[in-house]
């Protein structure tokens, strides 16, 4: 009975052990002041490296299919989401800063998508935008934004709004010249909220590790 008991407290303090040194061999450090939860991995040697984003001079960002880089302005591990900032639009063109890589595209073997919660917005688009459902009217979203700092350079464009749904593909947001050359997004945007509150970012979730 001794034995067996002595056996048994061996094999816990083992498993303990085990336990502890896989947890910090893959948990990643602090980027910046920015806590890297599990599964994210910014190294090797830490975290799934198919969950992997990067950590740049304290700043973490996600890099898009088409290599462009995208700051990271939360993570929600409990969810399994975090919130990137959407690109910059030049003033004088009405072009988003990811318009030569087609805009924000996922790799789609890997666990990211976009949420369905994110509210995007077309700028600068070609009439053949009129045959889509998207809402092209005078009350969209996109007008409001049309006539802030940041949207200015779009103003009097022809713009859509559109809520990105599950029948959508959710591993892209397109922009490209000929079709619409510029885009911004909302994070869980209601009818009724006003410009000042909403919470401009692109909203991804990831599947959890197997």
């Amino acid at each position: 009975m001794l034995l067996k008991t002595q056996t048994m407290v061996h094999a816990i303090v083992f498993l303990f052990i085990l336990v502890t040194q896989v947890s910090a061999y893959r948990l990643c450090p602090k980027c910046g002041k920015t806590k890297v939860p599990y599964p994210l991995s910014t190294a090797e040697n830490c975290g799934d490296p198919r969950y992997r984003i990067y950590c740049n001079d304290g700043v973490l960002e996600f890099m898009s299919a088409e290599g462009s880089s995208y700051k990271i302005l939360s993570v929600s591990p409990k969810a399994n989401k975090l919130v990137i900032k959407p690109p910059s639009i030049n003033l004088d063109t009405c072009y988003s800063s990811d318009l030569n890589q087609g805009g924000l595209s996922l790799d789609e073997s890997l666990p990211f998508n976009i949420s369905t919660r994110n509210t995007v917005m077309l700028f600068n688009c070609s009439d053949n935008i009129l045959l889509s459902p998207l809402n092209c009217s005078s009350s969209s979203f996109c007008r409001e934004f049309e006539k802030s700092r940041e949207g200015r350079g779009c103003r009097g464009t022809l713009c859509c709004h559109f809520l990105k749904d599950s029948s959508m593909t959710s591993h892209r947001i397109r922009v490209r010249v000929g079709g619409c050359t510029a885009y911004t997004c909302v994070v869980d945007k209601q009818a009724d909220d006003s410009i000042e509150s909403w919470n401009f970012g692109i909203e991804l979730q990831w599947l959890p590790p197997n």
